[in-house]
This record gives C-alpha cells, sequence and structure tokens, in this order.
C-alpha cells in the first residue's frame, strides 16, 4: 500500500526558516512524491511547489526566491525547504505524489511572533 508521511513544521517567528520531509512508502514504480501544497484557514488549498522525478522546480510566485524543494530518490522522499517564512505562509502544509490518489497527512506551519 502506498502512503506519504510527513514530518517537520511546527511554530516559528518571521524570518525563520523550517523543512519539511515528505516518505513515499510501499513497493511502487509508478508513483513517487512530486508536489507541495498548503491550505491556510478559510482558505482553499494551493499549489507551492513541484519537484519532478528528475530534479526540475516549480514553484509559486509567492514563495519563489525564499523556498527550495530538493529530492532524494533513493529514500523516495522530497523535501522544502522554507526560509524568510512570513505569517502569511502559516498554513498546513502537503505533499502529493504524482497522482491525486496519494496524499501527505498534512504538517502545520504557523509563522507568529
Amino acid at each position: 500500500q502506498v502512503q506519504l508521511v510527513q514530518s517537520g513544521g511546527g511554530l516559528v517567528q518571521p524570518g525563520g526558516s523550517l523543512r519539511l520531509s515528505c516518505v513515499l512508502s510501499g513497493t511502487t514504480f509508478i508513483y513517487y512524491p512530486r508536489d507541495w501544497y498548503r491550505q491556510a484557514p478559510g482558505k482553499q488549498r494551493e499549489w507551492v511547489a513541484t519537484i519532478t522525478r528528475a530534479g526540475n522546480t516549480n514553484y509559486a510566485d509567492s514563495v519563489k526566491g525564499r523556498f527550495t524543494a530538493s529530492r532524494d530518490n533513493a529514500k523516495k522522499t522530497i523535501y522544502l525547504q522554507m526560509n524568510s517564512l512570513k505569517p502569511e505562509d502559516t498554513a498546513i502544509y502537503y505533499c502529493k505524489a504524482n497522482s491525486e490518489h496519494y496524499w501527505g497527512q498534512g504538517t502545520q506551519v504557523t509563522v507568529s511572533s
């Protein structure tokens, strides 16, 4: 059974940094972790970043230059390094595989002084 398990997140002051991780467990040759999304209170879930299996990345304008996605294919893991965090980055962050069927459980990121 394929699952995405997230770790990281927490409470950080504005300007601080956090790193999220997302590991794909289970045997599959098709699926791999690829995308990051977030959902702020009272808002719709929004796309944050994508990292392809080859390591190519794309970012939402709101995080470009502050967030960096990376991956370790051998560990079936993707990461989201978040720097210069702002209060408006506060949200539940989700990772997703290259399929709508597989999402991580979500992890809370709170940016507050």
